[in-house]
């Protein structure tokens, strides 16, 4: 599911952040590094391992939000032929994390960056993390150098993995990348992000696989209050993600043709999960016609409306169940291929926020170079699938926790109060529970009343409101 970005910054003891605070306290969550992990983190950033094969003259570019400093991906794109180059650069923290450190140890223990409002708790010392290994312009840094050539259809060719120095020229954002792509005035590497982006989106139709443009929740500050509203992903979020999911699948066709990986698995949904989305929709009423996949009904819906938004938010539930399956010597798992990707798949794009890719990174060189995995990475493997399930949980819980928090702060003042939402959800076992999306502000909560219209428009007033309990509630009004 897609993180929601919610944000605040204020005084650390403002009511607010003492109850996100509280939250970090109640799931046991680590801060600080202790005192020999980040002692180990900045030597390691002084001396890292690098890489001899230099490619610091191509022009690479990142994309992300514009305040982040923790950068794992950065890329060149070229014409190559009649077809394309699509050079990914990772961030290669295994240049230093040495296994079995301190600073290994307590990866192994946080597993993954975790987002709050008001912070983040990172995988990896920020002096690694947001510094020496980041992908940051303008300086040169050790990466796992994906190639990628693609025919003109967007098709994969050819894949050379290995380890390379590379230096970043440019730190680009979504909206700036998507202004510069409609004037016309990105230069090609930038401007090619649209049309390999758009061909690989093609070829996933073409497969089947779901890319679900879920609207986020941003919270903005505005003359000293905190204002929520929804974000709809541009499309150059979506042919961002698209050279992800590229990486990620040469990652995991390098790995099961060698016999011994870890890849990011997803059953197809069952047949009931699927049904209830159809008695969404009708309540929704969304068009879906039984010939329809729900592959093709997804591309037609629209995120700037609320209905079509509700619904994308409830397609969410087709994705759980996603999990890390482990394989080894050629036993191949029953299920190799991630449903939502419709394809085999692996996490490898992202290992300054989460463990499993500096692993999945080691098989795919070893792969590449026809070498057995270093002794380390196997050692390790059978134990990932437990950890990243954790990890995940407590990030899912951490999401769920802060969103209650931030909206119960944020209406506080206003219980009493009638707004205009609509019913999107209800509860299979308690019809008289559900859950209402307004129309603004951007919240979406808990409902109890009797007859909840599930897809009308409702008049619903807010009777809790509690940053404390760290809950909402509205009833129908």
């Amino acid at each position: 599911m897609p993180r929601r970005k919610i944000r605040v910054t204020g005084a650390p003891k403002a009511p607010l952040r003492a109850a996100l605070a509280a939250l970090r306290a109640e799931l046991g969550v680590p801060e600080a590094f202790p005192a020999e992990v980040q002692a180990e983190a900045e030597r390691s950033a002084q001396a890292p391992a690098l890489p001899s094969y230099d490619v610091t003259d191509l022009p690479f570019f990142t994309v992300d939000p514009p305040t982040s400093t923790d950068l794992d991906q950065a890329m060149h794109l070229s014409r190559q032929g009649t077809g394309y180059r699509v050079r990914y650069a990772i961030a290669d923290v295994a240049a230093f994390v040495a296994p079995g450190g301190a600073l290994d140890a307590e990866a192994h223990k946080r597993v993954n960056t975790l987002y709050f409002p008001d912070e983040k708790v990172p995988l990896h010392p920020t002096v690694l993390s947001e510094d020496a290994a980041s992908l940051l312009p303008d300086r040169t840094r050790a990466a796992v150098l994906w190639t990628l050539d693609l025919d003109a259809e967007g098709r994969t060719v050819a894949v050379d993995v290995r380890r390379a120095l590379v230096r970043s020229r440019a730190k680009l954002d979504y909206a700036g990348v998507q202004r510069q792509i409609d004037s016309g005035t990105a230069e090609e590497p930038v401007a090619l992000l649209r049309e390999i982006g758009l061909a690989r989106e093609r070829l996933e139709v073409e497969r089947g696989g779901i890319s679900l443009g879920v609207p986020e929740q941003e919270i903005t500050e505005r003359d000293h209050t905190y204002q929520l509203n929804y974000r709809a992903p541009l499309p150059a979020d979506g042919w961002n993600a698209q050279l992800s999911l590229l990486t990620g699948m040469a990652a995991a066709d390098l790995m099961t043709a060698t016999g011994t990986g870890i890849l990011r698995t997803l059953p197809a949904a069952p047949d009931g999960a699927v049904a209830r989305l159809r008695r969404t929709a009708v309540a929704l009423h969304i068009d879906w016609p039984h010939h329809v996949s729900y592959a093709a009904l997804i591309r037609t819906l629209d995120p700037h409306d609320t209905r079509h938004a509700a619904f994308l938010q409830e397609c969410t539930t087709l994705l759980r169940g996603a999990g890390y399956t482990v394989f080894r010597d050629g036993n191949l798992p029953a299920i190799t291929t991630h449903a939502a990707v419709a394809a085999p798949y692996a996490h490898c794009t992202a290992p300054l926020r989460r463990l499993a890719d500096r692993y999945a990174a080691e098989l795919c060189l070893a792969a590449a170079a026809g070498e057995t995995p270093p002794a380390w990475v196997l050692a390790a493997l059978d134990a990932l699938p437990q950890r990243m399930t954790e990890g995940s949980r407590r990030a899912a819980e951490a999401e769920r926790e802060c969103v209650d928090i931030v909206e119960a702060a944020l209406l506080k003042d206003r219980v009493g109060e009638v707004f205009d939402g609509c019913v999107v959800d209800l509860s299979d076992r308690q019809p008289t529970v559900g859950t209402v999306q307004l129309t603004s502000p951007a919240v979406i909560g808990r409902i109890e009343g009797e007859h909840l219209p599930l897809g009308e428009r409702l008049r619903v007033r807010l009777t809790r409101a509690d940053p404390g309990t760290s809950k909402i509630l509205f009833a129908p009004a």
